[in-house]
């Protein structure tokens, strides 16, 4: 049985994944094998909102890595991770490679990699200040948040109602959301590459990071890339089908050529 761990980013948690855990379930039975799903909050978000998190990358992965053994997830794990989760997840590929066997990276952005203003777009810094001035203001917030991360605009009632819901049941507090915007700064990922297979996805629409984070992260790497045309940064949220197929897509590929040298992935990227 395959374990998979999704880690979300900056101050949201395991329901904000939406539909597509199920999803990427649906997709990765294409060989008949069983999966194993698992959603970690980091600390100070979701089912952990009452722990103070981590002023360093380091700290969250050595708590993710406790949680899943309380949980009994057994490695090795194939881990899907976006933006904050995706620094947390290649940490722990880089410092512990026995136990990540599979390495999938949504709209992330690390040093040395990127600059400030990349990991950050600076057009959208006014919009995360009003996002802190009305941290209180759970309906507010979540307007502004989908606003910044969301191209899909279908659903858009539903998702700030269902998020306002969250943020009321399991809020981040001001300073844990500032704890983790100051460890997401500071992180510095190992020169090195992961050892194992790793995707790098992307949104070509992404408002809050710029996508070429991801696509010198994977030159870098020589790893697999994969961009969407209109998605916004939480592209899981945005179109969870072409996420899913993205992943399971890459790992067909990956079966099919395991004795091959690295071969074209999608028409963009390498394997």
């Amino acid at each position: 049985m395959s374990t998979w761990i999704l880690l979300r980013g900056l101050t949201r948690e395991g329901r904000h994944w939406g539909s597509f855990p199920e999803q990427l379930r649906v997709e990765m039975d294409f060989n008949g094998s069983a999966n194993n799903i698992a959603m970690l909050d980091l600390p100070g978000n979701g089912r952990e909102n009452a722990l103070s998190a981590p002023l360093n990358v380091a700290d969250m992965v050595k708590f993710v890595r406790s949680r899943a053994a309380e949980s009994g997830l057994l490695p090795p794990y194939r881990l899907v991770a976006m933006s904050l989760g995706g620094m947390v997840a290649t940490s722990w590929a880089q410092r512990y490679p026995d136990e990540v066997e599979r390495l999938v990276l949504i709209n992330t952005s690390m040093r040395p990699y990127s600059a400030m203003n990349e990991r950050l777009r600076p057009e959208i810094w006014p919009a995360l200040m009003r996002v802190a001035a009305a941290w209180a203001d759970a309906l507010k917030c979540e307007t502004i948040i989908h606003d910044l991360t969301c191209n899909r605009l279908d659903t858009q009632s539903a998702d700030i109602a269902a998020w306002a819901a969250i943020r009321q049941s399991a809020g981040v507090s001001a300073a844990n959301g500032l704890r983790q915007l100051w460890a997401a700064a500071r992180f510095r990922a190992d020169k090195h590459a992961p050892a194992c297979p790793t995707l790098l996805l992307s949104s070509r629409a992404d408002r809050l990071v710029d996508p070429v984070c991801s696509t010198r992260i994977a030159a870098q790497w020589g790893t697999a890339h994969a961009m969407h045309v209109w998605a916004g940064h939480d592209l899981p949220h945005d179109d969870p089908v072409w996420t899913s197929k993205a992943i399971a897509d890459w790992l067909r590929t990956r079966q099919e050529h395991a004795d091959e040298p690295p071969v074209a992935f999608d028409g963009r990227s390498v394997l």
